[in-house]
């Protein structure tokens, strides 16, 4: 499909009725550098129970990020792509990296990343090309096994409030979290919704990411995983 929306897709969002239900069927392709999706939840626990009642997997903990006030579990969601669920760490004082987390109600899509491969080359380009960020910046955060993992994130000034992803490179002696992360199940698609998809599509163009985009009044996230219990649908907040 590349950049475009398809027609298929066009038609479903035109009619209105079956937006949703149409661009999360699976019908449109995971984009090809996604890394890993992100659930944020108000309380560590509820999120993973959250989503274990919904495929029945049960996420692993996977640590804290010291200085950034939040802690997460992992589930693979098959090769190289996972979902962290994360939320505030009580044992950490001071503003978060996720301020809009300890007010969340229920668990929602919070935000994406990519992987761009080397994020010194994906930097100059796109500094070439006039693109506001921040970083390369390091990152790790120790595991309960005592390994550490360590990464380095690159994220834009303007991410459309969170439809664009933030880009990570994980470093060649770490793990990548997907492998070794509980399985059993699935992204089957992931898209987004705007109310100006043209220009979304424009800017995911010169990031070099491919990411299915309709045209709607909300600003979402849309993803939708598989399991053995079947189908399970998650957003970002309205």
């Amino acid at each position: 499909m590349g950049l475009e929306i398809s027609r298929r897709l066009f038609l479903a969002f035109a009619g209105g009725a079956i937006v949703l239900p149409r661009i999360v069927m699976g019908e449109e392709p995971v984009p090809t550098l996604l890394d890993h999706i992100l659930l944020g939840c108000n309380d560590l626990q509820r999120g993973i129970n959250f989503v274990e009642e919904r495929t029945g997997v049960r996420a692993a903990f996977g640590g804290v990020h010291p200085g950034r006030g939040t802690q997460n579990a992992l589930l693979s969601l098959g090769e190289r792509r996972y979902l962290e669920i994360i939320a505030p760490d009580p044992k950490q004082s001071g503003p978060t990296a996720h301020p809009q987390l300890a007010a969340m109600t229920e668990p929602r899509l919070i935000g994406w990343a990519a992987h761009p491969g080397d994020l010194g080359a994906f930097a100059k380009k796109l500094g070439d090309a006039g693109v506001a960020f921040e970083g390369p910046t390091p990152g790790s955060r120790k595991r309960p096994d005592g390994r550490v993992l360590s990464w380095r994130t690159l994220t834009l000034k303007d991410d459309r409030g969170g439809l664009l992803p933030f880009f990570i490179e994980w470093s060649a002696d770490s793990k990548h979290p997907s492998e070794d992360a509980p399985h059993g199940c699935r992204l089957e698609s992931f898209a987004a919704v705007s109310l100006h998809p043209d220009g979304l599509l424009e800017v995911l163009k010169t990031l070099g990411v491919e990411m299915p985009v309709a045209r709607e009044v909300k600003e979402q996230l849309l993803a939708k995983l598989s399991s053995s219990k079947g189908y399970f649908k998650i957003t970002s907040p309205d």
